[in-house]
């Protein structure tokens, strides 16, 4: 199953297990701590008296309570202290730990807030790139829904260089586009605005008369005008050619699920490894694999594109397999476009950018 980064309170998510991000007496303090023991109720406290503390990189579980969640996973994460003197490897335990025991009590999906992040002074996109590698080895090897769970809706995860430059790449490509065309419709406007409805209508007649086919284009009067024998001949005789109806759904190019296919072939990689690298659900691959005429969602193709790190080129057309096309108009699409361009081929650090700029995620189930 795949990560999934998320904008909730932990404290309402509905699944088997939350971590709580704790501190070494296990009794409860400030931030998300303070949160998960106020909604579990007091019952919460008196377990973890009896669990004796906990050391730093370890987990522990309790129940509940008056949670959502069936079980909490304690672990108590280390603070940032400059990056020498193992906060890495201790943060990485607190996540391989808290998912060890969850799988060691059946739970299916898991709720993680971003573990030391807070007062304990871990650098937020360092400590995002810690859970994002240590979870993903994990769920390479399990099938299990992880959640990560960030509160506050300015909350960013990436770097503020990395959100900086794709601002700006954004604001070349997208901003621009978009103030042209609106400046470009407020002009039309302005000038039909102050035209009489005689003359409107003229332009709307013209412009039709433009777009018009041989056999649509208008009269004075507005009728459609005869085909010249000439271009009527030449219509017949390209109709005559043009294939039948049968004929061209027989002749149809190979389909999203085939490219993808041979694309992964082509890369020589095993299926496993490339609908993980996508961050993709494995009953969704299946799907897709088992079904020629199988259309995906946008996220979910360009999570393909990403995996196989297929050129810009390669991405629209494996896109336009499922209907779809890389747009300067869309924020979403913009930033896939800045990540390619740049060989960077990093789901999860996509996925950063993406919640940062509150775009849909890549992988998404569907």
């Amino acid at each position: 199953m795949p990560l999934q980064v998320i904008r909730q309170d932990i404290t309402q998510m509905e699944c088997d297990a939350i971590v709580n991000a704790a501190n070494n007496t296990l009794l409860g303090g400030g931030g998300v701590d303070g949160m998960i023991h106020r909604a579990a109720g007091p019952e919460l406290r008196e377990a973890c008296m009896a669990l004796h503390g906990c050391e730093t990189g370890r987990a522990k579980i309790t129940a509940g309570y008056r949670l959502p969640a069936k079980y909490v996973i304690h672990t108590v994460g280390p603070v940032w202290q400059g990056g020498g003197f193992g906060e890495r490897e201790l943060l990485a335990a607190c996540y391989r730990n808290s998912l060890a025991l969850a799988a060691e009590h059946g739970c299916q999906s898991v709720a993680f807030p971003l573990i030391s992040s807070g007062i304990f002074g871990y650098p937020r996109d360092e400590a995002l790139r810690v859970a994002a590698d240590t979870i993903s080895t994990f769920l390479a090897e399990h099938d299990m829904t992880v959640y990560l769970t960030v509160y506050g809706k300015n909350t960013y995860l990436i770097s503020r260089a990395l959100y900086d430059d794709v601002r700006s790449f954004i604001d070349d490509n997208y901003v621009a586009a978009h103030t042209d065309r609106q400046r470009e419709n407020r002009r039309r406007e302005t000038l039909l605005g102050g035209m009489p409805s005689a003359a409107r209508g003229r332009i709307g007649l013209f412009r039709r008369a433009e777009s018009a086919s041989p056999r649509e284009e208008a009269c004075a009067d507005g009728s459609p005008a005869p085909m010249p024998a000439a271009a009527m001949s030449a219509a017949y005789a390209s109709a005559a050619e043009e294939p039948s109806l049968e004929a061209a759904l027989k002749a149809l190019d190979e389909s999203f699920s085939q490219m993808l296919l041979r694309k992964i072939d082509e890369r020589g990689m095993k299926d496993a490894e490339c609908y993980k690298k996508a961050n993709i659900d494995r009953k969704l691959f299946s799907k897709i694999r088992g079904d020629v005429h199988y259309k995906p969602s946008k996220p979910t193709a360009l999570a393909f594109a990403v995996a196989l790190e297929l050129t810009l080129d390669e991405t629209r057309e494996l896109l336009m397999k499922a209907g779809y096309a890389l747009s300067r108009s869309s924020k979403f699409d913009v930033i896939i476009e800045y990540f390619i361009r740049k060989g960077q081929y990093d789901i999860y650090q996509i996925n950063d950018t993406l919640f940062s700029f509150d775009q849909a995620l890549l992988g998404s189930i569907g």
